[in-house]
C-alpha cells in the first residue's frame, strides 16, 4: 500500500476514534466499576453503528454498537476504546460478540487495565483471525478510564484535588468570607466535576464555614445530575446534625468518616440517614486518609474529588495522595497576610526544589475565570 494510503488510513482511524471516545464520555461517572467506553463500526468509510457503556449491568459499548450495525457489521472496522473484555461479568465476554457479528478489524484505544482481561481480549481476537491495532488515540483514552485503572491497580481511588481562589492565591478573605471568589461559568464545571465524581469529600471545618450540600446541579448536558457520595470528614464528630449535608431530603448517600465520635451522636446521624465509619487515627488523631482511600476503594469509588478546605487539601498534599488537580482562578485580589491559601495543614515545601510540580498542564478560560488541570507525579 503506498506511504499516502498509509497515511490517510491512519487518520481516518483518528476521526472514528475520536467519536468513540466521544461517546465514551457520555458514560463518564456512571459506570462503576466499570471504565466508560465507547464503540463506533465502520464499513467501505460509512458509520453503520455506534454506542457506549451507559452502566454498570447495561451492555458494552461494543454490543451496543454492534447491535445498532447489525448485518452491515460483517466485514468492517470496530473502533473501541477499551480492549474488549474476554471474561463473564456481569455480561457476556464482547470478544465473543465481535466475533460473531464477522468484524474483519478491531482498532482499540488503549489496553483494559483490569488483570482478568490484561490482553486477553484482543489476543482472543488476532488468534480467531481479526486484524487488531492498538494505540490510536491512546493519551486520550488512558485519561478517561484513569480512575479504573488507579482502582484495579491499587484498590483505591484516584483522587483530583479541586478548588478556586483568587489571582494571589486566596481561598477567602481575612474575614472569612469565600463566597463567591468564580463565577457562575466556573461554579457550573464545579458541578460537572461532581456529576463524574464517584465520592466528593470535604473536611467538618467547610461544613461549619459554609454549610454546603455537595450535591451536583445544573450539569447540563440533557440529562439529570448524578449525585455522588458525599464523604464529611469529622474525626471527633463534633458538626451538628442540622448541617444541609445531612438533611435526609438530599439525593444520594452522606457519609461521616470519623475517629471518636460519641455512639450517640452517631445514632443521630444514622436516624438522619447517613452513614458513620470509624477509621483507624493518623498520629495527629485525625482519620488517617490512606485507610480512608481504602475503605472508599472497596465500595468501589474510582474517582473522588476533594474540595477541601485548605487543611484538608494540605493534609491530602502532605500525604502524597493527590492524582490530579483542578484549580479555578478568578481575577480578583484579597490581599492580606491573613488571607488563607487553598493548600494548608503542617507540611509544605522547605524549598522550592520539593514542591509538588504538575505534568500534562492545561488552561481553559471558564467565563471570566482560568480553569487550571495537571496531574501530579
Amino acid at each position: 500500500m503506498p506511504l499516502s494510503a498509509n497515511r490517510a488510513f491512519e487518520e481516518a482511524d483518528v476521526v472514528f476514534m475520536r467519536r468513540a471516545l466521544a461517546l465514551a464520555a457520555l458514560g463518564e461517572g456512571r459506570t462503576r466499576p466499570n471504565p466508560p467506553v465507547g464503540a463506533v463500526v465502520v464499513r467501505d468509510g460509512v458509520v453503520v453503528g455506534e454506542g457506549f457503556h451507559a452502566q454498570a449491568g447495561a451492555p458494552h459499548g461494543e454490543a451496543m454498537a454492534l447491535s445498532a450495525a447489525g448485518d452491515l457489521a460483517r466485514g468492517g472496522t470496530l473502533y473501541v476504546t477499551l480492549e474488549p473484555c474476554h471474561h463473564h461479568g456481569l455480561t457476556p465476554p464482547c470478544t465473543r460478540s465481535i466475533l460473531a457479528a464477522g468484524i474483519a478489524r478491531v482498532v482499540a484505544a488503549a489496553p483494559d487495565r483490569n488483570p482478568r482481561v490484561a490482553g486477553g481480549g484482543l489476543a482472543a481476537l488476532r488468534q480467531a483471525g481479526v486484524a487488531v491495532a492498538l494505540g490510536t488515540c491512546a493519551e486520550e483514552a488512558e485519561a478517561l478510564i484513569a480512575p479504573f485503572a488507579r482502582h484495579a491497580a491499587t484498590g483505591r481511588p484516584l483522587v483530583t484535588a479541586k478548588y478556586a481562589m483568587t489571582l494571589d492565591g486566596r481561598i477567602a478573605s481575612r474575614g472569612g468570607d469565600a463566597r463567591w471568589i468564580s463565577g457562575p461559568a466556573a461554579r457550573r464545571r464545579a458541578h460537572e466535576l461532581r456529576d463524574v465524581a464517584d465520592a466528593v469529600l470535604v473536611g467538618a471545618g467547610t461544613v461549619r464555614a459554609d454549610d454546603p450540600r455537595l450535591t451536583a446541579r445544573g450539569v447540563g448536558q440533557g440529562r439529570a445530575p448524578r449525585q455522588p457520595l458525599r464523604v464529611v470528614l469529622d474525626s471527633q464528630g463534633t458538626l451538628p446534625e442540622t448541617a444541609r449535608v445531612f438533611a435526609p431530603e438530599l439525593p444520594g448517600r452522606t457519609v461521616v468518616a470519623t475517629v471518636g465520635a460519641a455512639a450517640t451522636h452517631a445514632a443521630r446521624l444514622e436516624a438522619r440517614g447517613v452513614e458513620v465509619v470509624r477509621l483507624p487515627a493518623a498520629p495527629d488523631g485525625r482519620v488517617a486518609l490512606p485507610a480512608l482511600l481504602e475503605w472508599l476503594g472497596t465500595r468501589d469509588i474510582m474517582a473522588l474529588l476533594v474540595e477541601g478546605g485548605s487543611e484538608v487539601l494540605g493534609a491530602f498534599f502532605s500525604a502524597s495522595l493527590v492524582d490530579r488537580v483542578v484549580a479555578f482562578v478568578a481575577p480578583k485580589i484579597v490581599g492580606g497576610a491573613g488571607a488563607p491559601g487553598p493548600v494548608g495543614g503542617a507540611g509544605g515545601a522547605m524549598r522550592m526544589a520539593e514542591a509538588v510540580l504538575l505534568g500534562d498542564v492545561r488552561t481553559e478560560r471558564v467565563g471570566a475565570d482560568l480553569m487550571v488541570t495537571g496531574t501530579v507525579g
